[in-house]
């Protein structure tokens, strides 16, 4: 493979060191095809694309793809999980407090300006996670009417 090729799915996930399955394939192309997907949505995607995948299967493989780095978790608080197959950029998200709609949101100024914590305790810091919160246009439309 030349650089200037993408890697497909199945080459991503074996350089990941991960089993290449029919299944697992689907499920990482679902996430990226996705926008901030649970998993009951993923596990839908996966099995329209392939047949039967059991739950734990979708957790299983969701877990291993999270530790490799090639999916990411993100839990606003007093939702459920969701994930995306945007990684390694360090970006943000907004939540809709009506609806829960999530949407990315990059870095307020210059490159990863959030990793300089006021008081790092210690800590070697190499993510920070923020939430905005407020009402997605459509909700405040919705409130305003």
């Amino acid at each position: 493979m030349t650089a200037s090729q993408t890697p497909t799915t199945a080459e991503e996930l074996r350089g990941a060191g991960l089993r290449v399955t029919a299944a697992r394939v689907a499920l990482l192309e679902t996430v990226r095809d996705g926008d901030h997907l649970g998993v009951e949505a993923i596990a839908s995607g996966v099995r329209d694309r392939v047949g039967h995948i059991s739950l734990q299967a979708v957790y299983e493989a969701l877990h291993a793809m999270t530790a490799a780095g090639l999916v990411r978790r993100i839990e606003p608080a007093g939702n459920p999980v969701r994930f995306e197959g945007r990684v390694g950029d360090n970006h943000h998200h907004v939540v809709c407090r009506s609806c829960d709609a999530v949407a990315d949101v990059d870095c307020a100024a210059g490159e990863a300006p959030c990793l300089t914590a006021s008081d790092d305790h210690g800590f070697s810091i190499d993510e920070a996670e923020v939430i905005y919160w407020g009402l997605c246009s459509d909700c405040s439309t919705a409130t305003s009417s």
